[in-house]
């Protein structure tokens, strides 16, 4: 009954496409293909990987929005003292409005993944790119009217989840369509580059961002910011979705086994059961949890560190070094990455490998910086700490790839919904350390050991073999 009616649907289509056509006077010539038969088959996977042209186009455009996405993010943290100043919020309330942002942020997580696998992970970041530009644009405005306003302190937080909320889909449908449109032993790069432009993002925010709230006042930063959110997703909207195929695989598709009809795909929903029953994925869990935490501290925090401990220093050397020295160790890890799958080289060892660089290199610069007194020391030790979180994006970030590949968007978006927690948590906890304790060394010592505790589980459990 189902194909009859399948074959109903089709003889109907046909019909009425062709008759469109007469009436608009276009007739097919004699051998051409009738375009309005309907395959067989799907497509086969080598045919909607994109070219290298198109890649790079594509990587390009992805890397900018990303960069953007992290400039809006990362430009209150830039502006908090100035802002806490005129609003009079201690450094707990400041705390509270810093996390809140990631209350938004693992909300959507599994959701952005889930309809990215389905209808396009480029489609999901544009109209999210469109949400999140408009509250950057309009924070200034809604800080400044909640002045007025007995419950100020309320209608910030109430943004910044917003705020969260619309930026939680990108990564998820960042790694949906990395899986999609890029092979396996080029994805390690492809996705590196795109993640650096979340520190190019961070790396704009510190210096732009710091030269106009120094020039013009904390509010222009956030009114240059959300203009260029609007600006990339117009420019976005005319390069990525007349790009994409216009007969592709059906988003989470499965790919069968070669004696089943390699070219042949099927809709497979996501084995979650299987999924949450391996120890490889909740050792991902467990090591993204621990390294989001670090970097998500460092990235809420700095600036207020070196405000506090030297008030003298320049804004927008603290706020552009250490984002700068991240980029190339963001990019070579990626070309170290593929390089060392190509030549043969287990996927689990490469991951592993990539997160000693991360784990133990963030965690003993955060512990060298209570034992340095100069500032151009701090500065090194802050750096390197930074630095060392650019070997995420292909050591854990990745991860979801190699475990599921045709359902990577998803498995991503419950990745990135535990790396939210420590953004609230963590970024909240840090305020209260320092308010009740009045030490950074607290905070770094305590960021430390985690850092490791979550390195030592993924190396005993972690793996880079598909396991669903």
């Amino acid at each position: 009954m189902d194909s009859l009616c399948l074959k109903g649907l089709e003889v109907c289509c046909v019909v009425f496409l062709k008759v469109d056509m007469l009436r608009k006077g276009t007739t097919t010539k004699m051998g051409d293909k009738d375009p309005f038969v309907f395959p067989d088959k799907m497509e086969s996977q080598s045919k909607i990987y994109l070219s290298r042209k198109e890649k790079r186009q594509w990587t390009g455009i992805l890397m900018c929005g990303t960069a953007i996405l992290y400039a809006a993010r990362t430009i209150m943290p830039v502006c908090i003292v100035e802002v806490a100043d005129d609003m009079d919020w201690n450094k707990t309330q400041s705390g509270v409005v810093l996390s809140a942002f990631f209350w938004g942020y693992m909300m959507t997580q599994v959701l952005g993944g889930y309809v990215s696998d389905r209808v396009g992970g480029e489609r999901v970041l544009l109209m999210a790119s469109v949400v999140w530009s408009s509250i950057t644009l309009c924070t200034p405005l809604l800080i400044q009217l909640s002045v007025y306003n007995s419950y100020s302190l309320y209608i910030v937080v109430l943004f910044r989840v917003l705020l969260g909320v619309s930026q939680g889909v990108h990564f998820p449908s960042v790694t949906s369509a990395v899986a999609r449109k890029v092979p396996n032993e080029e994805r390690s790069l492809s996705f590196s580059l795109i993640a650096t432009g979340a520190n190019c993002g961070t790396l704009l925010s510190g210096s732009a961002g710091s030269f106009l709230l120094e020039r013009f006042g904390w509010q222009k930063p956030f009114y240059f910011i959300g203009i260029c959110g609007l600006l990339w997703a117009m420019t976005a909207y005319r390069w990525l979705i007349p790009k994409q195929p216009l007969s592709s695989v059906p988003f989470g598709a499965k790919l069968l086994s070669p004696d089943q009809n390699s070219n042949t795909y099927t809709p497979s929903p996501v084995p979650w059961c299987k999924l949450f029953s391996k120890y490889s994925f909740w050792a991902l869990l467990v090591a993204n949890y621990c390294a989001s935490n670090g970097s998500y501290i460092l990235l809420s925090w700095l600036p207020t560190f070196f405000h506090d401990n030297f008030p003298e220093a320049k804004s927008w050397i603290f706020n552009v070094v250490p984002w700068l020295v991240i980029l190339p160790c963001n990019i070579s890890g990626g070309w170290l990455a593929d390089r060392m799958i190509k030549s043969g080289m287990q996927v689990t060892a490469v991951r592993k490998l990539l997160a000693t660089f991360l784990f133990c290199g963030m965690s003993t610069f955060l512990v060298l910086i209570s034992f340095v007194d100069s500032y151009e020391s701090t500065l090194f030790c802050m750096t390197m700490a930074v630095a060392c979180c650019g070997f995420y994006s292909t050591s854990l970030s990745i991860n979801p790839v190699d475990l599921a590949p045709h359902h990577s968007g998803a498995v991503f978006g419950v990745l990135n919904t535990t790396s939210a927690i420590p953004g609230f948590v963590g970024v909240y906890m840090a305020g209260y350390i320092l308010e009740t304790t009045k030490s950074w060394s607290a905070v770094f010592n305590q960021t430390a050991a985690i850092s490791v505790f979550g390195y030592v589980v993924f190396l005993l459990f972690g793996t880079g073999r598909r396991i669903v």
